[in-house]
């Protein structure tokens, strides 16, 4: 496999071999789309970069078990690779991106890791209880829970919101991270650390997004009220808030012509790359954090400041 698009003496001058810039702000992708929630990477270009050469691990996760839903791409495959280089074993739900998730379970070994992969919908609470009890099976333990995976559909209206999508984007956003979460506690200890995943739409409510921005906006409650009672368990529970990374979820939900201009708001100009978040997730699910809980952290290139 060839991974000259993630890493090694192409991570610098990616761009400048694409030739994809702009005077105004730097585009991070030309038009295109894809037809399926929530998208392939293997498909997109240019490839999303996950892994950041410079980065070395020092052992802040050293025999650490992670869950982290959707790790087979974009974000979660960025917080999987970091979350290696630091020593911790990685679980990973994923839907049905087989090809994604075996080029995930792929770089992690090569990186001398071990990835546990496990497909199937998180929506369905059964799932989420065979996910606990297949990570229990095989590593004996649960210590960071990363509730990555979503679902996002662009819509001008709320009355083109159909039933069925409003109730799949709630039921895979909150219902997921709901049965997950209440299925993983009884094996967190003193130390543990949840992490879920909001959105910068949250906090300027993009417009044709609101049944997404919902749910995020749920996630930011959910964080605040399960921090707050877990607290003096020594379990934190944290959430980060990206603006636009080049994921597979943006091809899966904006109209084709709508990519080039995606960060264009932020105030550095651009969108990023997943590997520019991962030292985020090592940082909230690390005794870096140790003094951290029921805080929303906001990586989004100056978007939304305050």
């Amino acid at each position: 496999m060839n991974y000259d698009y993630c890493f090694g003496n192409n991570f610098y001058n990616y761009y400048e071999n694409t030739g994809i810039k702009s005077t105004e702000f730097e585009i991070m992708a030309p038009e295109q789309s894809q037809k399926t929630q929530p998208g392939m990477e293997y498909l997109m270009y240019p490839r999303p970069i996950f892994d950041n050469p410079n980065y070395k691990g020092s052992g802040k996760l050293k025999d650490k078990v992670a869950i982290i839903t959707g790790a087979d791409s974009g974000l979660g495959r960025a917080a999987a690779i970091a979350f290696t280089k630091e020593g911790a074993k990685i679980v990973i739900p994923y839907y049905n991106e087989h090809e994604d998730a075996m080029e995930t379970k792929k770089y992690i070994e090569s990186l001398g890791g071990e990835c546990l992969l496990l497909s199937g919908d998180i929506s369905d609470k059964d799932f989420c209880q065979y996910i606990v009890e297949s990570t229990i099976e095989k590593y004996g333990k649960i210590d960071i829970l990363i509730n990555n995976a979503g679902v996002q559909y662009q819509q001008d209206c709320l009355e083109n919101i159909s039933d069925e999508q409003f109730d799949r984007t709630m039921k895979v956003n909150i219902y997921g991270m709901f049965y997950l979460t209440k299925a993983t506690l009884p094996y967190l200890k003193s130390g543990a650390s949840i992490i879920n995943l909001s959105s910068v739409t949250t906090f300027y409510g993009d417009p044709q997004l609101i049944d997404y921005v919902t749910t995020k906006g749920a996630i930011v409650g959910f964080t605040r009220a399960l921090a707050r009672n877990l607290a003096l368990k020594n379990i934190r529970v944290n959430a980060i808030a990206p603006g636009f990374f080049w994921t597979p979820l943006q091809p899966a939900c904006w109209v084709k012509e709508k990519i080039p201009s995606l960060g264009a708001e932020a105030a550095m100009a651009r969108g990023a790359m997943p590997y520019e978040l991962a030292p985020t997730f090592v940082f909230l699910a690390s005794d870096d954090s140790s003094y951290v809980t029921g805080q929303v952290l906001h990586n989004n290139g100056g978007q939304i400041m305050g």
